[in-house]
């Protein structure tokens, strides 16, 4: 270290956002540990410092976990975890640590994040992790923002992160253990609501992809690997040939999210063949993007037809299918949206679905530029910001009682006993029945009819809960606040004053000074 510093560093990958893990949770959590703070302990090793590495999954003591004399701690989080993590950053500010946000929620609202840490990350590579410890100090009252210009051209392999990996997976609560890896990074699609569709396709390096699954096969008598690739298979006949010659005896299984229009049936039977158990695809829309789905220009029940009988021809292939859904496009209006997602899963019964509602999630995609202009975006607390509890985007076609009445139907359906029973029945495999049973009856889909209901009666009941919603104010209803206070348990008491709130237009407001710079 040629006379610098030996820092003891902490990293701590949150993967949930409250310490109250559901039956899913208990099993999953620590199947869904990021890659890039692992990375971040191997360089930060490499670079001769003491790494203390945790993966938050609900169980751990974090006022113990770490050690008392660290210097700096990194956290990784998504945007549904930002008030955990920034009642965590508080409380290890209070005894001095400096501290680094990283991960997706980093990305989409660097400001809001500058009031609660003392750096904040956009891209992420070796050089500004040296330039965060080279510096490793107190920045306040606002954070520095440090980036690099693009995704980093390498990642620490599966080898490095070793120790990082298996004490994660430690702690799930089955056999059923992934291990992260990936093959490459951004995506060649543009979804105007993606945080990837805005970064450059990069395929990694093959032949560590190709030593990393031959360690791995040390280590697992049949590995799961899950991929996280925004978009699996881009370079389909390369990355396939790497598996097939790493692991010639198929011991291997995979997992990972594709689109359908690069999952034609001779790719699919050599998916199945070199072990591929588990496919996400996106359908997103039965009226836009028919470029994922590999439908052209044909919307409604026509696209509809096409893709279920794709994703029925992929599952005589592949057992595991998880279909995606975006719901409250501006595309969609009336019942005809929910009503032929319904048609699509009586017709395709092993298919497992996946509603993410229209949310728009800081500076992470053009379009969230447009929405704030047009006054659509609602103060919606970070901690509902997963895709699935809250819905922060007005809908165009759609008032919120009927949305939500809607939504309400269509997850009912899915999740109907029948349903579940039909799903299970056209699945083959045990894990995958087991996998979609218990998703099926834990927050995934009971939790989620709950909520929604819940949420449904609300918009008729609580007024202030309704004007937040209307745009008619921005005070933060009570509601959401008791639920954020229940979910923290005792970090609540660590959540900094103001941090339930953040300015939902602070992407435009950033936009229009720069523009305003530039004349």
């Amino acid at each position: 270290m040629s006379g610098a510093k030996k820092l003891k560093i902490g990293i701590l990958d949150i993967v949930t956002r409250n310490p109250k893990p559901t039956l899913y949770g208990r099993i999953m959590h620590g199947n869904l540990a990021s890659i890039m703070p692992q990375a971040i302990g191997v360089w930060c090793e490499e670079a001769g410092h003491d790494v203390t590495f945790i993966c938050y999954t609900g169980h751990e003591d974090l006022n113990t976990d770490f050690p008392d004399d660290m210097d700096i701690l990194f956290i990784g989080a998504f945007t549904q975890s930002a008030q955990l993590s920034y009642a965590v950053s508080n409380l290890f500010r209070k005894r001095g640590v400096v501290t680094v946000l990283g991960g997706p929620h980093a990305r989409c609202y660097p400001e809001d994040s500058q009031f609660y840490f003392d750096y904040v990350l956009g891209f992420t590579d070796k050089a500004v992790i040296s330039d965060v410890l080279a510096d490793c100090a107190p920045h306040q009252p606002h954070g520095r923002l440090m980036s690099a210009a693009t995704q980093p051209r390498e990642l620490p392999g599966v080898r490095e992160r070793w120790k990082f990996i298996s004490s994660t997976l430690a702690k799930t609560a089955t056999n059923f253990k992934m291990v992260p890896m990936i093959a490459s990074l951004g995506c060649p699609y543009t979804c105007s609501f993606c945080i990837d569709s805005v970064v450059k396709y990069q395929p990694l390096d093959f032949e560590q992809i190709r030593g990393d699954l031959k360690f791995l096969l040390t280590k697992f008598k049949r590995p799961i690997v899950g991929w996280h690739d925004p978009n699996f298979g881009v370079r389909f006949d390369d990355v396939l040939s790497v598996i097939e010659e790493a692991d010639p005896e198929h011991r291997m299984r995979f997992i990972a999210e594709s689109s359908l229009s690069l999952l034609s049936e001779e790719r699919c039977k050599r998916l199945a063949s070199a072990g591929f158990e588990g496919m996400l695809p996106g359908i997103e829309s039965w009226f836009d993007m028919g470029h994922k789905s590999k439908t052209g220009a044909k919307q409604a029940r026509e696209k509809m037809l096409q893709v279920s009988d794709h994703v029925n021809m992929i599952m005589r292939y592949i057992p595991y299918m998880q279909t995606n859904f975006v719901l409250g496009l501006d595309c969609d209006k009336g019942p005809e949206p929910f009503e032929l997602t319904k048609e699509f899963l009586d017709l395709t019964p092993g298919a497992f679905p996946a509603y993410s509602l229209f949310s728009a999630f800081g500076q992470a995609a053009p379009l969230n530029l447009e929405l704030q202009k047009e006054g659509r975006i609602l103060r919606s607390p970070f901690h509902f910001l997963n895709n699935n509890l809250a819905m922060n985007v007005k809908p165009m076609n759609y008032d919120w009682p009927e949305f939500y009445s809607r939504l309400v139907d269509l997850t009912k359906h899915s999740f109907t006993w029948k349903a579940i029973g039909r799903r299970a029945r056209a699945t083959s495999g045990f894990t995958p029945k087991w996998m979609n049973v218990v998703r099926a009856v834990s927050s995934e889909g009971f939790g989620r009819i709950k909520y929604h209901t819940a949420l449904r009666a609300r918009l008729d009941t609580d007024t202030s809960l309704r004007a937040f919603f209307d745009r008619e104010t921005e005070t933060i209803p009570q509601y959401y606040v008791d639920s954020v206070k229940s979910d923290l348990g005792p970090f609540w008491e660590q959540l900094p004053e103001g941090s339930l709130e953040h300015d939902q237009n602070a992407y435009l407001k950033k936009s229009n000074l720069a523009a305003a710079a530039a004349q």
